[in-house]
């Protein structure tokens, strides 16, 4: 089966927990809108519609200690899979600019190396889940484990802080290290960017490397 070939952009946000993506993304939003106006839809994973939702609340739920890590891989996967058919390819077959926080490189990092599954493996299962849909751009937001944990310690109630929030330091450590070796070897489509520096900084250099990716025609 072929890659699909789409008319909008796909854009999507990465990091470690802590690395403030998520922040970011909705500082310059407004930014983006006055861009893009109704040429531009703002999504998340899991989640981005009513199903993958619902998907989302049972893979971050705290209570479901006892999932399956392959399990949690599935559904993040199924939760891909209906928010790329229900939300992000009508957005691009339209020729909208999606933006979406997390995608698949999260999937490699934190089930395939964080829960020790295999990155291959699950880079293969959403390679089916995507029928091989890949972001033409992916910002990574670096900044250290030590960091983000801090940072998700001193900023987030404790009504956020998810099931994976909660892992051991050594889960976040393959993590990040998946992460670094997915941008080491995917540099024309993923730009790094220094998330240790102060907010403001980093949403500046953001929204520079979106309006270069944007103006790229």
């Amino acid at each position: 089966m072929g890659l699909l070939k789409l008319t909008g952009k796909f854009i999507t946000f990465e990091g470690p927990d802590g690395a403030g993506k998520t922040t970011v993304l909705n500082m310059i939003s407004e930014q983006l809108r006055s861009r893009l106006g109704n040429g531009m839809i703002l999504t998340r994973e899991p989640g981005g519609n009513r199903i993958s939702e619902k998907i989302r609340e049972v893979i971050l739920d705290r209570e479901n200690t006892e999932m399956d890590a392959r399990t949690e891989a599935l559904l993040y996967a199924a939760a891909r899979r209906q928010h790329l058919a229900e939300t992000i390819l009508p957005a691009l077959n339209a020729g909208k600019v999606v933006f979406c926080d997390r995608y698949v490189d999260s999937s490699v990092a934190y089930q395939g190396a964080g829960r020790s599954i295999g990155e291959e493996e699950v880079a293969n299962m959403n390679l089916f889940a995507t029928n091989g849909l890949t972001p033409n751009l992916t910002l990574y937001f670096e900044v250290p484990v030590e960091v983000g944990l801090e940072r998700i310690k001193l900023h987030r109630t404790a009504s956020r802080v998810d099931r994976l929030d909660l892992e051991k330091q050594a889960f976040h450590e393959r993590v990040h290290a998946a992460y670094l070796e997915l941008a080491k070897a995917n540099q024309d489509r993923i730009k790094v960017i220094d998330a240790t520096r102060p907010v403001e900084e980093v949403a500046k250099e953001t929204m520079n490397l979106l309006i270069s990716e944007l103006n790229n025609q």
